[in-house]
């Protein structure tokens, strides 16, 4: 198989980019192939599940306060946000068939609120422009010669048989399916490495690109989960479970990472108390080795992998970091954080004076009582684990404990369900204005694979669409 450009990964960045390069080509006099080699059977798995499943693809905010929420050099990502802004990344979509609606944050979803809709989209204009998608093509090898890149792996497709349908259109029996597992060479002009990193290895992103990188030469920064949950102490039970029963076991060639707690472990008695709880409004203040790390203000929330939600998230990738140097970390949560601590006493002891004065609260115990006046100050499925991570608190001492629940982190929920990765190829060898590689030329890279990772928002989706967008350009117009 030949193409002018093959574009490695289906995914945000490399939809992105075929439709960049098969856009330019277009209006070239000579036109030329462009081809998508996707390893999974459909494209855009790992878009599927952003958002749960709704997919906040950009956000709205001018660059510089974009900027702001980019974790990795920002000027590197400068001429690709510049080259398909958040308002042409909407009008692109809009132009596709999809309509979105932005909300809290300046954050933009499908209008549908389904992610499949912008999966559908990239597809749509990838077929309206001639992109050719290759389903289940896993490439093993990738070389560089003198005329091009010639790629080597193997070509898996999936064959299914319905059933005949019986007179009352019921099956007659199961649906069957035939594989069969063919090599496959592709070779072409330039090439496009946009294969993601290590996240939710389940839709695909395996590392294959960070491999392919150093054997051109490349620096691939040590990697991480980022945006992922955060464990705090008594949440898991303790031991584990064997890496056999989790729902999606990582790959053997994973990192083993100092601090990773497998999200299949089940919930202690904390865990299980948190899970499910949101708390809106607070401050979250991160301690590493006792020192003030991390200060936000916004929402939290626990779910069944630890401390999650945009501020748990936020300060994911700090904590991770400190958690894999074998630092301590722990976390503040001030529920109150606009009342000064001298107000807030005054207004519990007002609060118990209601309490223990009501007709109702005649015969029942302190405990009872005490959970009733917290329950005023806080969400009621919130109280019983903040109670037993402040077994000695009092109505006196309520108010400090209600601007410093402490939490300790012991762990992180890792690659198996962490939103994005953090490190990769090294950026200051990949020229930001077109992406393409400063050791290999014809070589481009665009996406997660690259040492680029922001907030949760929509500004890694935005930065993942930019960057392949920029260097399908590129590609297109350098052949």
């Amino acid at each position: 198989m030949r193409s002018d450009i093959i574009v490695v990964g289906g995914g945000a960045a490399g939809l992105m980019a075929a439709i960049g390069a098969a856009m330019t080509l277009s209006k070239t006099e000579n036109g030329g192939i462009v081809t998508v080699l996707e390893k999974m059977q459909k494209p855009g798995r790992k878009i599927m599940v952003t958002g749960k499943g709704r997919c906040n693809f950009t956000n709205l905010k001018p660059w510089e306060e974009f900027a702001d929420h980019i974790r990795t050099d920002s000027q590197f990502v400068s001429p690709s946000w510049h080259n398909l802004t958040p308002e042409k990344l909407v009008e692109f979509f809009r132009t596709g068939g999809m309509a979105s609606v932005v909300e809290r944050g300046d954050r933009a979803f499908p209008a549908s609120h389904f992610a499949s809709d912008v999966v559908d989209a990239l597809v749509r204009t990838c077929t309206m422009y001639g992109v050719k998608i290759v389903r289940g093509c896993e490439i093993r090898e990738v070389k560089a010669g003198p005329l091009g890149f010639r790629l080597d792996g193997t070509l898996t497709t999936v064959k299914e048989f319905r059933p005949r349908l019986d007179e009352n259109g019921r099956p007659q029996g199961k649906v069957r399916t035939e594989t069969t597992v063919e090599e496959i060479s592709v070779s072409g002009k330039k090439l496009i490495i946009a294969t993601g990193g290590l996240s939710y290895p389940w839709t695909g992103s395996t590392g294959d690109g960070y491999r392919w990188a150093e054997s051109f030469g490349h620096t691939v920064e040590p990697v991480f989960p980022a945006l992922t949950a955060l464990v705090p102490a008594g949440y898991k039970v303790k031991g584990g479970v064997p890496a056999a029963k989790a729902t999606h076991p990582l790959p053997e060639h994973y990192p083993v990472l100092k601090g990773h707690i497998e999200k299949a472990v089940p919930l202690d008695d904390l865990g299980e108390l948190l899970n499910g709880n949101t708390l809106e409004n607070i401050r979250l203040t991160t301690f590493i080795d006792g020192t003030e790390a991390d200060n936000c203000f916004g929402d939290i929330e626990f779910t069944d992998g630890g401390l999650e939600g945009p501020l748990g998230f936020q300060v994911s990738r700090k904590v991770v970091k400190a958690l894999m140097n074998g630092s301590r970390v722990s976390v503040s949560i001030d529920l109150k954080p606009t009342v000064e601590l001298a107000r807030l006493d005054e207004d519990v002891h007002q609060r118990w004076e209601e309490v223990i004065k009501d007709p109702r609260s005649k015969g029942a115990s302190f405990q009872k009582l005490f959970r009733i006046m917290l329950g005023k100050l806080m969400p009621w499925n919130a109280t019983l684990p903040f109670l037993r991570c402040n077994p000695k608190v009092s109505v006196n001492t309520l108010a400090a404990a209600l601007k410093d629940w402490r939490l300790e982190i012991v762990g992180f929920v890792g690659f198996e369900r962490c939103v994005v990765t953090a490190g990769g190829v090294a950026t200051d060898e990949v020229v930001a204005k077109t992406l393409e590689s400063k050791k290999v030329p014809g070589l481009y890279f665009a996406g997660e694979v690259l040492d680029m990772d922001c907030d949760t928002g929509g500004y890694n989706l935005h930065s993942a669409f930019a960057t392949g967008y920029l260097a399908g350009e590129s590609a297109a117009k350098a052949l």
